[in-house]
């Protein structure tokens, strides 16, 4: 059984292979995508940073885990990872790879998940699916792989305004 109270009481292993706590962002409202570095939505990346770059002062990150369960779109190992971030000029933490759905999902996704549920009982459907996290912990918004970043900038305005936290947009 699952214990975890808010996302901020899991840890990941970074690209670099470092282990991180999610507690480091306590207090900061997330966006945690899975991505794919062959994907037709790859290029999300850009505009993911985009939204990383307007909001990272105000107490905003972008949290990445590359994921190859659909079609097989995320082949490589760390190093051609991090050549697809480079191309999109992506500089948000970026996490191993991992699995987001099934027995062996992350326990990140599979906590975001059941508080995030969709049509199909809380499945991710497709890389770049994005689950918006409030600076207390809590999953207020899920976004298909289909949303762009461009129309996420609003739903963290509206969380940060609702919040009392000032954006220097």
């Amino acid at each position: 059984m699952n214990m975890k109270a808010n996302i901020y009481d899991f840890t990941a292993t970074a690209l670099s292979g470092e282990e991180i706590n999610l507690d480091q962002y306590k207090g900061q409202y997330l966006l945690i995508v899975n991505t794919a570095s062959e994907c037709g939505f790859t290029p999300q990346l850009e505009g993911l940073e985009q939204l990383y770059q307007r909001y990272k002062e105000n107490g905003f990150q972008l949290l990445a885990f590359p994921c190859n369960q659909f079609g097989q779109q995320e082949p490589g190992d760390s190093d051609s990872i991090r050549t697809c971030l480079v191309r999109y000029g992506a500089t948000f933490p970026v996490f191993e790879k991992i699995n987001v759905n099934g027995q062996n999902a992350h326990p990140i996704f599979k906590f975001l998940k059941k508080r995030a549920r969709n049509l199909v009982g809380g499945m991710v459907l497709w890389n770049f699916t994005k689950f918006l996290v409030h600076r207390d912990g809590r999953t207020v918004k899920r976004f298909s792989p289909w949303t762009k970043p461009s129309t996420i900038h609003q739903y963290v305005e509206n969380l940060m305004i609702s919040s009392g936290a000032e954006s220097k947009t």
